[in-house]
């Protein structure tokens, strides 16, 4: 179809209110549309991790601010994490809606037989794209014409897909969280059409004391109290500079669990050291026998112990949807809590985060354990009062943010079903 000139008989003015009107009721003189900008009809989603906070911390008198949100919001008694319970393999569920086996960030530590090896320290690897599959949350933003702006969330710092969210910071770890909540501010000081749609922020002191200490220790507590003083300075800002226009969603990656230094299951007591490479150890170890020692290592490992189970990475329990990537190691030997899995050469190499004889807490055990359980809490104008959730999987966050923003969600693992009781307006379709 074609649009009707008449330009030649109108005065400029009248020419340009006619084809106005012509191409408005014309598909073929239409014009692409722009993305919808940030209204009060769209509010903002800011997604807040409290590493390694388990839900029993609530409502001890250390979390004033987050015990408001909960009562007057919604919550979950126990987030169930993905397996492993694993900061980054979690961070990055939460954001893409997929298991770590479907995602590719199987722990963190692995190994790919074409990238080589990827810890948490090694800033190269967790700076490159090919390690993180699936489609976060920002990049499906993006792709929505709707800003995003992150602050030190596992993934964020990668090229996914040949992109990163339109603003994003390099892991600091001496970047205070004074310094993070002024980050923040300046997010939700931008005029409301400019503002990011979707943010992101991340507390590690709770995680950090948790492993140290224990998650019962004074100093633990203290950690506590000190991140939900930095919720109460948050949600003040939403009140005063958004107009309450954002949708706060706090969650934790996993929960943490007592151990015990003295309750080692050493891999160096059950076999030859130069018959297996150990790719990752804690509350869980990976395992690749070497292949003249497959057999032997299998026989040892495969055998009944009293504190943990190992099985072929095509063998394990069907729930913790695991062991299909290539980067999941032949065998995963699963610790009980207050027992952890290690070795001497282990222990000693730095590109391990965690060096288990001297914590007194850890995560990375079966996800079903009450310990093991992530802290889910959600308030703002999308989301009603006083409502519980008792069967939320971390796995389900990414369909939740996708509703909350009104756009469509990539393919992924979870459930929309168990989010939709908390929400004022019905949940779109997800899948």
């Amino acid at each position: 179809m074609q649009c009707f000139d008449a330009t030649a008989i109108l005065q400029p003015m009248s020419r340009l209110i006619l084809i106005g009107l012509l191409c408005a009721l014309t598909a073929a003189c239409s014009v692409p549309k722009r993305p919808l900008p940030l209204t009060a009809h769209r509010p903002a989603v800011l997604l807040v991790s409290i590493d390694g906070f388990r839900p029993s911390y609530l409502f001890r008198g250390d979390t004033p601010t987050l015990d408001h949100l909960a009562q007057s919001g919604a919550f979950s008694p126990g987030m169930r994490p993905s397996y492993p319970s694993l900061t980054f393999p979690n961070h990055y569920t939460l954001v893409t809606g997929l298991h770590p086996d479907q995602h590719g960030i199987v722990n963190n530590n692995m190994r790919d037989p074409q990238l080589g090896r990827f810890a948490m320290q090694i800033r190269d690897a967790v700076e490159d794209g090919r390690w993180w599959q699936g489609e976060p949350i920002w990049l499906t933003a993006q792709r929505a014409g709707l800003r995003t702006a992150t602050m030190f969330w596992p993934g964020a710092e990668a090229d996914i897909q040949g992109e990163h969210p339109h603003e994003w910071r390099t892991y600091d770890a001496h970047f205070n969280y004074g310094q993070r909540l002024r980050v923040v501010e300046s997010w939700l000081r931008r005029p409301a059409l400019e503002r990011p749609h979707f943010m992101t922020l991340y507390f590690e002191s709770v995680d950090t004391q948790g492993h140290y200490e224990g998650p019962t220790d004074t100093a633990t507590r203290e950690a506590i109290r000190d991140v939900d003083a930095q919720l109460s300075k948050i949600v003040k800002m939403i009140d005063e500079l958004a107009d309450g226009a954002v949708n706060l969603l706090i969650v934790s990656d996993h929960g943490m669990t007592a151990v015990d230094p003295d309750h080692h299951i050493e891999l160096d007591a059950l076999l030859p050291d130069d018959s297996y490479e150990l790719i990752s150890h804690g509350a869980l170890a990976g395992i690749e026998p070497r292949p003249s020692h497959r057999e032997a290592v299998e026989a040892v490992l495969l055998a009944p112990h009293p504190h943990m189970s190992c099985h072929r990475r095509d063998q394990l329990p069907t729930r913790w949807h695991y062991g299909t990537h290539p980067r999941v190691p032949a065998i995963i030997c699963q610790a009980v809590p207050p027992w952890i899995i290690a070795n001497q050469r282990a222990t000693r190499t730095p590109t391990y985060a965690l060096q288990p004889r001297v914590y007194l807490g850890a995560h990375g055990f079966d996800p079903a354990l009450d310990d093991m359980q992530a802290l889910f809490v959600a308030h703002g104008p999308s989301v009603k009062s006083g409502i519980v959730l008792h069967t939320i999987a971390s796995v389900d966050i990414y369909a939740l943010m996708c509703s909350l923003l009104g756009i469509e969600p990539a393919p992924n693992d979870g459930n929309p079903l168990p989010t939709q009781a908390m929400l004022k307006t019905p949940l779109r379709n997800t899948h």
